[in-house]
Parts: structure tokens; C-alpha cells; sequence
């Protein structure tokens, strides 16, 4: 809808389509109301150009605490944290020879989007761990999909990957359905990142009961922990170079590859603790993340922001 009949904005696009969003709209849907941002972000350090955009807002609201302890140290706006509700509604009907899997092998997952920047969510890492734990083994495989694939990247991982056998690429556009369905016939999801805004993948993995190993560090860490998940410790290093739209000189995770390779070892050959963890996952994420939790937050703060209204009368 075009209508805008509240006197109320939630703005759920980041600051660099901000003032697009502003001009098309037109001033008259910004003003005179209560205007709330929805931001991600990855790292600590808050870009210095979004701060030209606090004075068009009342409030920010982020998916997870990590973004906004960052956020709260750059501006004076109230900033509240809003995960957001997880659902993953799998095909039955999808199995692997849909995606041309094989039926016979223990499948490692990694996904990411070339938009996303493949230096942050680190698919380097994950190869190198596979590679560490099962060089040359024929019953496992890893899977990589791509989102917006591109040639230099599809040539890297070909030389990443060379000599490396059972490696399945799925480069297509898939429906949300089918990505969720490719999670769930994935034995394990490895997210060796170097910072995320929120997690999204590793939460529908644990919520459709595939277990996770990840990172320990930044977002995803507020609705994973030891007793759900494989967390894989890290040191930091600085960027040497820009790497837009991040910036030389901030600061982001360098998982532990070894110990990344253990974990897949040990969820590979100690079903026991596979299914403990796959379990443990799932009946965690669907209390963390549900449908009840986000309602109750958001519906608390409106209120709140009714209430000042009403109190400014």
C-alpha cells in the first residue's frame, strides 16, 4: 500500500537508501510523525556518514544487541533492540536429487551472497576446515551456494577447491521454500564469518534442525551458545584495506580453522552428540526467536511511545 494512515514510521532499509527514500516519498510522509529506523550492521565501528541521517529520526530499532551497544555509542537517539522471529517452512516434496546431491554422503553447507562481500562471511574459512578434516574422504561432501555468483568468484573457489573432490556448487535462484529446504538436507551449516548483523542462516538451520557451526562472535552469539551449537573461538584483526562497504583499519573475527575442523569431525563420526545438538538447537531457537517474542517486544514499545505522546499532550 501507499497509504500511510499512521502517525507512526517504521523504516526498515538502511541509511545508505535513506535520503532516497525521503525524496521519493516526499516530506510530508516523514513529518509530523514518528519516524523509527530498522539498521544492520556488521562491525563495531559505526559508519561516520549514517549520522547524517539521526536528525531525521525519533528512534532506532536493530535486530540484535551487538548492533545497538555500537549504535548507542555514536548518538544520543533511544536505540532498542528487536530480534526478529525465525520461520523456515521446508518442502517435503524437495530432496537432494532435486539440487543433484548425492543421497550417500555426509553434506557440509556453506552459503553466501557476493553482495554480502565474500572477505566478511569468510567461505574461505569453511573450505579450509573441510579441506583440514576430510582431505579425500568419499562419504563426506560441501556444499556451496552462491547468491549473485560471479565469475571471479566462482574461478577462486575453483582454485581454493582444486584436487578437492565431492564439492557441489548451486549457483540458481532459489525460492525462500527451496533455500530452507536445501538447509534442512544438509547434515551440518558452517558459518565461519567475520562479523554478521544478524545470523539469519545459522537461526533457520537450527530452527529446521540442522546443526550449526559458527563463529563466536558478534550478532549470532545472542541466540546461539556452546550447549546449541559448534561456536568455533577467534581472534581479531584490523582490515588492511578498505573492503567496502567496510573500512581499513576495523576490527572483525578470524575464526579458528583447527578447531572449526575438529567440530566437523566430531558432529561426522559421534552421532550422540549430532543428535544432542541438533535437538538442543531446535527446541531453543523456536522459544528464542518465535512469532510470541517479537509481538510482545514490539507491542511493549509502541506502548510506550503511545504513552509519551499522550504525556507531551
Amino acid at each position: 500500500s501507499e497509504l500511510l494512515p499512521y502517525n507512526m514510521n517504521l523504516i526498515h532499509i538502511n541509511p545508505d537508501e535513506m535520503m532516497l527514500m525521503y525524496h521519493r516519498m516526499g516530506p510530508e510522509c516523514w513529518d509530523g510523525r514518528y519516524n523509527i529506523a530498522f539498521w544492520l550492521w556488521e562491525l563495531e565501528e559505526i559508519p561516520e556518514h549514517w549520522k547524517k541521517y539521526f536528525p531525521m529520526l525519533d528512534e532506532i530499532w536493530t535486530p540484535s544487541e551487538f548492533i545497538s551497544r555500537n549504535l548507542r555509542k555514536v548518538t544520543d537517539l533511544p536505540v532498542y533492540t528487536m530480534p526478529y522471529c525465525v520461520e523456515a517452512p521446508v518442502d517435503e516434496q524437495i530432496d537432494r536429487t532435486y539440487f543433484k546431491l548425492p543421497e550417500d554422503q555426509f553434506l557440509f553447507l556453506v552459503m553466501y551472497d557476493s553482495n554480502s562481500t565474500i572477505e566478511r562471511k569468510n567461505p574461505t574459512g569453511a573450505i579450509r576446515a573441510f579441506r583440514a578434516a576430510f582431505k579425500n574422504n568419499p562419504d563426506v561432501g560441501l556444499i556451496i551456494k552462491i547468491n549473485n555468483a560471479k565469475q571471479k568468484d566462482m574461478d577462486q573457489l575453483g582454485r581454493w577447491l582444486k584436487d578437492c573432490p565431492n564439492v557441489y556448487y548451486i549457483t540458481d535462484t532459489l525460492s525462500k521454500v527451496e533455500v530452507n529446504s536445501l538447509i534442512f538436507l544438509a547434515d551440518v551449516f558452517i558459518s565461519l564469518h567475520r562479523a554478521e548483523g544478524f545470523g539469519l542462516v545459522m537461526a533457520e538451520a537450527m530452527i529446521v534442525g540442522t546443526p550449526v557451526i559458527a563463529t563466536n562472535w558478534s550478532s549470532n552469539t545472542e541466540f546461539m551458545n556452546p550447549d546449541v551449537a559448534c561456536m568455533v573461538d577467534c581472534t581479531f584483526t584490523q582490515l588492511e584495506k578498505d573492503s567496502p562497504p567496510y573500512k581499513k583499519g576495523a576490527r572483525w573475527a578470524d575464526p579458528d580453522i583447527r578447531m572449526a575442523a575438529k567440530y566437523m569431525r566430531k558432529l561426522y563420526k559421534d552421532r550422540e552428540f549430532y543428535e544432542k545438538i541438533r535437538q538442543s538447537a531446535q527446541d531453543y531457537i523456536k522459544e528464542k526467536l518465535s512469532m510470541e517474542q517479537a509481538v510482545n517486544r514490539i507491542r511493549k514499545r509502541i506502548g510506550e511511545i503511545y504513552e509519551s505522546f499522550e504525556r507531551d499532550l
